[in-house]
C-alpha cells in the first residue's frame, strides 16, 4: 500500500509530469535520490505511467459526450464493438440504471450526430441517452487548460509522440531520437507545454494506488452549473467533472481507496445547495479508457 509521500508524489506528478526531483523533492521535505527512487519505484510496479496527453482540440476534436446505453441480452458484445471505435474514448459495463456508458470524442455536432446513430445500432443496443459536454471543468488526467494558437510542425509531432509514450523522457533522449540540439528539443518541448498541446502527466493504475472504488454520477442543478462544478471541482475524491446539455447539467466521477471515502465524496457532492438531483452509476469493468487525444499525424 502506498503511503502519504507517494500519494504527494503522484498528485505533484498528476500536475506536472516533468517536474524535477529535486521540485518533487522540495515538496515532500525528501532528498533528491530519495525521490528519484520512490518515482522510479512507483513506475516499476506499474502503480503509475508518465506519459504525455494530447490536448482534442490539437486535431480538432473538441466535441465531448457521456452516452448512456440500455441493453438487451449481454454486454460483452457491444463493449467489444466500443473499443473498436475511434471516437469513443472511455467505454464502462456499469451498476444503475444504464448497463454501460461511454465517452465520445468527435470534431463537432455533425459528427456527435452521426456518431450517435451508428451507436444506437450496434449489438443489443435498444436505446442511448446522450449528454452533450459544453466545457471541461476538471480531469485528473490531463489539465484544464486553455489552448492557445501555435503552429506545430513535423518535429513537434515527433516530440509529441515519443512524449506520449514516455512523458518523463529527457531532453538529450528527446533531442537523439528527432535529430536536434538538446537545447533545441528542450525549447519544443517547453513551448508545446505552455501552448496546452500536449500535458505530461502520471496515469495512476487504480488498484495499486488504492483507488479501486469507482463510480459515475450525472447531477442537476440550480443556477449557474460552471460555478457548480467549480466548486465540486475542490472535493477530495471528484476525478472528473463536465458540463453541458441533455438529461444532466454536469456529469462527473469519483475515486476513492474503500467504499466509505467513496460515499463520502458522494455525500458532499449531494451537499451542495445548488444540487437539485443526483444519479449514480458504478464502474463494473472498464472495456476502453484512452486519456485526451492520443493520435497524432504521422510524421
Amino acid at each position: 500500500m502506498l503511503d502519504a509521500v507517494d500519494a504527494a508524489l503522484i498528485r505533484a506528478l498528476q500536475g506536472d509530469g516533468r517536474a524535477t526531483y529535486q521540485a518533487l523533492a522540495d515538496g515532500v521535505g525528501l532528498s533528491r535520490t530519495a525521490v528519484r527512487a520512490r518515482v522510479k519505484q512507483l513506475v516499476g510496479v506499474g502503480a503509475i505511467r508518465i506519459v504525455g496527453v494530447l490536448h482534442a482540440g490539437v486535431l480538432g476534436m473538441e466535441v465531448f459526450a457521456h452516452v448512456s446505453f440500455r441493453v438487451s441480452g449481454p454486454v460483452s458484445p457491444l463493449l467489444e464493438e466500443l473499443a473498436g471505435r475511434e471516437a469513443v474514448v472511455y467505454a464502462a459495463q456499469t451498476a444503475g440504471r444504464f448497463p454501460v456508458v461511454a465517452h465520445v470524442r468527435v470534431r463537432d455536432d455533425e459528427a456527435l450526430a452521426k456518431e450517435l446513430g451508428v451507436l444506437r445500432s450496434l449489438t443489443g443496443v435498444t436505446g442511448a441517452e446522450a449528454f452533450r459536454g459544453g466545457a471541461i471543468a476538471k480531469d485528473a488526467y490531463s489539465s484544464v487548460r486553455e489552448l492557445r494558437d501555435v503552429s506545430v510542425d513535423p518535429l513537434d509531432w515527433r516530440l509529441v509522440r515519443h512524449l506520449q509514450d514516455d512523458g518523463r523522457a529527457s531532453y538529450a533522449e528527446l533531442a537523439r531520437q528527432v535529430g536536434l540540439s538538446q537545447a533545441a528539443a528542450r525549447s519544443r518541448v517547453v513551448r508545446l507545454i505552455e501552448a496546452g498541446v500536449i500535458h505530461v502527466t502520471a496515469v495512476a493504475e487504480p488498484a495499486l494506488v488504492g483507488a479501486s472504488e469507482q463510480v459515475g454520477f450525472g447531477l442537476r442543478c440550480r443556477g449557474d452549473s460552471a460555478a457548480v462544478a467549480a466548486r465540486l471541482g475542490s472535493l477530495a475524491g471528484v476525478s472528473f467533472l463536465a458540463t453541458g446539455f441533455g438529461r444532466y447539467d454536469i456529469v462527473g466521477s469519483a475515486s476513492a481507496a474503500d467504499r466509505p471515502s467513496l460515499v463520502e465524496a458522494l455525500e458532499a457532492v449531494r451537499a451542495c445547495p445548488e444540487v437539485t438531483y443526483v444519479e449514480t452509476w458504478e464502474h463494473l469493468a472498464v472495456a476502453k479508457e484512452r486519456y485526451g487525444a492520443d493520435a497524432a499525424p504521422a510524421a
